[in-house]
């Protein structure tokens, strides 16, 4: 398997509104094999000199390292924020069906 491969987790968090229909747009777009919208985050962070406070969802998404670069790249396009979070972890182990899963799904079929 190349490093492009191996599946990784990707960390952001959205908005309430447009999460799901943000979430649904990576899957379809391939970015992501799938992405599961969490609730409950409550955010606090510098930003153009103020602390803020926001509520916000997690998103977890899972995908490949060539995906995750890709949606890198698309994040821009597709996310509300000016900086939106994007931290990819990698996967170091798991069901290997699974696995398997995510490379085929995030795979481009054009």
């Amino acid at each position: 398997m190349s490093p492009a491969d191996e599946p990784v987790l990707v960390v952001t968090t959205h908005p309430e509104e447009g999460a799901e229909a943000f979430a649904r747009s990576l899957v379809e777009r391939r970015l992501a094999a799938c992405v599961q919208v969490l609730p409950g985050v409550r955010s606090s962070y510098r930003w153009e000199g103020r602390v803020e406070t926001e509520p916000e969802l997690r998103l977890d998404i899972k995908t490949t390292r060539a995906a995750a670069a890709r949606l890198r790249d698309a994040l821009p396009e597709l996310h509300p924020y000016d900086v939106p979070e994007l931290i990819v972890l990698p996967i170091v182990d798991g069901l290997p069906a699974y696995l398997d899963w995510v490379r085929t799904e995030t795979t481009p079929t054009d």
